[in-house]
């Protein structure tokens, strides 16, 4: 009897964990977008004959003291794990238009799994932000979603 008692009340508690897990992890991704956005504007404004950059550690210390920044460690995000590519159950991915200068560039995070989150982050130089469910996990394909959530609770 009490086996199930604690199992009826891992069935409730436990999905609960998991979604408040997956809200940590979208906010975090939507945050470390937000941080992009800034890091690419000052990188723009820092190196005007670049443009934005199309990397993500280049806009992190990519291994330096952080003594001299230069164009491929700028010192602009402190944080190893975003520059990585990887943090918090998200890959983010930097890409620049290839032109010298960059004028445009995008940043995208996806969740790495269904269970780190089930919305995809996105933003270019306009600073506009987007938002996707992914269904079925990163591969599975996603469904546009207005702004202002519409199912991702960012």
């Amino acid at each position: 009897m009490v086996v199930m008692i604690i199992l009826i009340i891992a069935a409730i508690a436990i999905p609960s964990l998991v979604h408040g897990k997956m809200k940590a992890n979208e906010a975090s991704a939507l945050a470390s977008v937000k941080s992009v956005q800034m890091a690419e504007t000052l990188y723009a404004s820092t190196y005007p004959e670049i443009g934005f950059s199309g990397s993500l550690p280049n806009l992190g210390s990519h291994g330096s003291s952080c003594e001299k920044p230069t164009s491929t460690n700028a010192c602009l995000i402190m944080d190893e794990a975003l520059t990585s590519g990887l943090k918090s159950g998200y890959i983010f991915e930097l890409v620049n238009d290839g032109k010298k200068p960059s004028v445009s560039y995008t940043i995208n995070a996806t969740p790495e799994s269904s269970a780190s989150g089930r919305c995809s982050v996105s933003s270019n130089e306009t600073g506009e932000l987007h938002f996707t469910i992914t269904i079925g996990g990163p591969s599975g394909g996603g469904r546009s979603v207005a702004a202002a959530g519409g199912g991702c609770d960012l």
